[in-house]
């Protein structure tokens, strides 16, 4: 479960930033270049770089080469971490789902007890 904990942590510090979050948006519609990326978000090719290098260090996506041209990167969204965050909030709902309703039942208890006196 710890190594499951760490690839939350990961993708939740990797989609912190605005920009990360625009990037895996423009890669859920299809693979881009890293160039293409920076257009498309407005900012430098240095600055994707270093967002870039942060979203593959968390392992939401995965750059290859297509085989016409090695020095071209393509990026595409890997869907594990998306898998294991998915797998977190359905987990932290049915916890807050679970404490609601036993609230809830709490509350009905004591207004039951209170009409009662």
């Amino acid at each position: 479960m710890a190594g499951a904990a760490y690839a939350v942590d990961r993708t939740l510090a990797a989609l912190a930033d605005p920009t990360r979050r625009r990037v895996v948006d423009l890669l859920a519609e299809k693979p881009r270049a890293a160039g293409e990326l920076a257009r498309e978000t407005g900012i430098s090719a240095p600055a994707m770089s270093r967002h870039l290098k942060t979203l593959r260090a968390s392992g939401l996506v995965e750059e290859s080469h297509p085989e016409f041209d090695a020095r071209v990167r393509i990026y595409a969204l890997r869907p594990e971490p998306m898998v294991h965050l998915l797998r977190w909030l359905e987990e932290s709902e049915r916890l807050w789902s679970a404490q609601l309703l036993a609230f809830k039942a709490h509350l009905e208890k004591d207004a039951k007890g209170a009409r009662a006196e």
